[in-house]
């Protein structure tokens, strides 16, 4: 079993949601963390509310030279990198193609605009995080964990072809960074992971219209969303036990995709 306690978190999209109750959750359980995002004034708001040994790296995961700075950050400042938490992500959501009820013809489409920077950010931006966090474990005899983040999404939602697209591919990522390590001989050094939550009580979800949420929170069995802090700790217990490797872990609260079963 691993132990949180002076390992090292490098976070993307640290400072809101999910990434910054994971950076919370790390902290108050004695980890140091590294937390990166795009945005500025939301990083120095995170540095003041977090308490503990944290680094703050301003942060374009669609940038090359940004996440090497952000793993190169995490050498300088704290010695190592535990766990990666590539958190970063956005949606564009919209129907590829959208008919008109009247004609039947096409009337509006998704952008190539709003398709490519979920491909961008999302799917490119851990690519980049994973691959420089991972160069530096491996260069400095680092043990820890790459936790990626998927969700019910993979699994197709009407709206979301860019961001379903990006999430499935989060689903097969653990298998082929775990084979790649375990070629190498360093599977029971560095493991991967991906969590897939359902719908989780971040700000932009609880800002839903209220109709729209009762029906979100309709379709969950235990009857509300999951809780930001409930995902970090999840993480925290993947990271822990080392028996978890290659594969997706869903924290949805039973979700049922609207099937009541």
């Amino acid at each position: 079993m691993l132990e949180i306690k002076g390992s090292v978190a490098v976070i993307t999209g640290g400072a809101s949601g999910i990434g910054l109750e994971m950076a919370r959750y790390w902290l108050q359980n004695g980890g140091k963390v590294v937390i990166g995002d795009v945005a500025e004034e939301a990083l120095e708001k995170a540095a003041k509310e977090l308490q503990g040994e944290i680094a703050t790296v301003q942060c374009n995961v669609t940038k090359e030279e940004d996440c090497a700075r952000l793993a190169d950050t995490a050498i300088e400042k704290f010695g190592q990198i535990n766990l990666v938490a590539p958190f970063a992500g956005i949606i564009k959501d919209a129907m590829m193609v959208s008919p008109d009820r009247e004609t039947g013809k096409v009337e509006k489409k998704m952008s190539l605009g709003d398709f490519q920077i979920v491909i961008d950010i999302n799917l490119t931006g851990v690519f980049l995080a994973v691959r420089e966090c991972a160069e530096r474990m491996i260069n400095n005899g680092c043990k820890g964990l790459i936790c990626l983040v998927s969700s019910t999404g993979s699994l197709g939602t009407a709206g979301q072809i860019n961001y379903s697209s990006t999430k499935a591919a989060m689903s097969v990522m653990p298998k082929v960074i775990t084979a790649e390590f375990f070629r190498r001989g360093l599977a029971d050094k560095i493991r991967c992971v991906a969590v897939a939550p359902g719908y989780v009580g971040t700000p932009m979800v609880k800002n839903m219209p209220p109709k729209v949420l009762e029906k979100v929170i309709g379709q969950v069995p235990i009857g509300r969303l999951i809780e930001p802090e409930e995902v970090a700790s999840f993480v925290g217990d993947l990271y822990r036990n080392e028996a978890l490797a290659g594969d997706v872990y869903y924290i949805h609260g039973g979700l049922r995709l609207s099937a009541k079963g």
